[in-house]
């Protein structure tokens, strides 16, 4: 087995959490359990698709968790894992970064964020 070589550690985090949609997913669940539809609901502009891929490739690192209920229709329910609870410090630590960025930037952050549990 060949094993990568990275060169410095932040590579190994956006290879895990980078992308457009991956640090938005987790931030929802830093809220809390959310069934896919939730999610979808949540992040209006991500296709189907992509959210299915994007989770299960948290998943594959160990990030989430996927919960099965054995039901019908099914149920399917995802959260943070122990270990993607680690990521919760550098999810706010970005979160707060956006944000100096928006009022740096534009002015007045409440012009352009959208309304919801992280925008109070």
């Amino acid at each position: 087995m060949i094993k990568k070589k990275y060169n410095v550690s932040v590579e190994a985090t956006l290879e895990v959490i980078g992308g457009k949609w991956k640090c938005i997913i987790l931030c929802h669940l830093t809220h809390g359990l959310k069934r896919t539809s939730e999610l979808k609901r949540l992040i209006p502009d991500i296709t189907q698709k992509m959210l299915t891929q994007q989770l299960r490739e948290l998943e594959e690192d160990g990030i989430i968790n996927r919960i099965v209920y054995n039901q019908v229709p099914p149920k399917v329910e995802y959260q943070l894992s122990e270990y993607g609870q680690s990521l919760k410090a550098i999810l706010d630590s970005l979160s707060a970064w956006g944000e100096c960025h928006i009022v740096k930037v534009l002015g007045n952050k409440h012009d352009v964020l959208e309304e919801n549990i992280f925008n109070k």
